[in-house]
């Protein structure tokens, strides 16, 4: 009895602190939120307080003056090209990496995810010289071919481990049935990917959109190539800042990727369990 009671209690404690966590981390969203439907005067007066009155012309101000339908083009665009190249080329190296072993896989799968261990400031300057160099640096399909070199490595990771729970008799099935390697990855493996694809999806969705540094080096310079996290940024200024319209702007920039994550979570719990079952 003293055991269950324990037991209970610990899991009481724990999911306090796990709600804690969660308000420390929701709050500031929370502020964001509610600022956003003041007027200027009373997010200067009082940044914590309630709205006294809801200033829903924020929202129609920024879309007009940030041209919200540009920027929320860019950044599909910029998202749909980083993530189709991060799935294509990750998925299938990991497939083969797994598949084919030799003396060489241990090595070769340490060199492909070893940049995830290289700080992205250490290398941005060289980067933008390069990118500038070669033409990819001021578009926004240059920007999400860029993302490809940054996403790869940790997609690869997550494949190569999740590959190990398929069984590899099922490639010898297809062999036999007379399909290549790329047949059977597309017709047979592939589909099987859908939770840990899932999860790579949203994971790099939410990096990508909301990402600042990047698209602030290679697409800053034109308003037209601008994402809406950088527009958000053009209402803090150095001398006036017009905080009530930044936070509209940050609103309206990170709500589309929260709803994207919301709709798919179930996938990224359905790919842990599969993976915890199967391993």
């Amino acid at each position: 009895m003293k055991y269950i009671i324990t037991k209970k209690m610990k899991t009481v404690l724990l999911e306090l602190v796990m709600i804690l966590i969660a308000i420390i981390y929701i709050y500031p969203v929370f502020l964001m939120f509610i600022n956003s439907l003041k007027p200027f005067g009373e997010v200067v007066l009082d940044v914590i307080a309630l709205p006294k009155q809801l200033a829903i012309q924020n929202y129609v101000d920024v879309m007009d003056k940030m041209n919200y339908r540009q920027l929320f083009f860019n950044n599909i665009v910029i998202t749909a090209i980083g993530i189709s190249g991060i799935i294509l080329f990750s998925a299938l190296p990991a497939y083969i990496l797994d598949r084919r072993r030799t003396k060489y896989t241990a090595w070769t799968h340490l060199f492909i995810i070893t940049p995830m261990l290289i700080p992205f400031q250490t290398i941005m300057i060289t980067l933008l010289k390069v990118m500038s160099s070669i033409g990819l640096s001021g578009s926004t399909w240059g920007l999400g071919i860029q993302y490809w070199g940054f996403g790869i490595p940790m997609a690869t990771f997550i494949y190569f481990n999740f590959m190990k729970t398929i069984p590899k008799s099922l490639d010898e099935s297809a062999l036999i049935d007379g399909a290549s390697t790329l047949k059977t990855f597309i017709s047979v493996i592939f589909p099987l990917l859908k939770s840990v694809s899932a999860t790579v999806i949203v994971l790099n969705v939410m990096w990508i959109w909301n990402d600042f540094l990047l698209p602030l080096l290679m697409v800053n310079s034109d308003q037209k190539t601008k994402t809406l996290v950088l527009s958000a940024y053009t209402f803090v200024g150095q001398f006036n800042t017009q905080w009530h319209y930044a936070m509209t702007a940050m609103v309206l920039a990170v709500l589309p990727s929260i709803i994207f994550f919301v709709l798919l979570q179930r996938y990224i719990v359905d790919g842990v369990v599969a993976g915890a079952v199967k391993g």
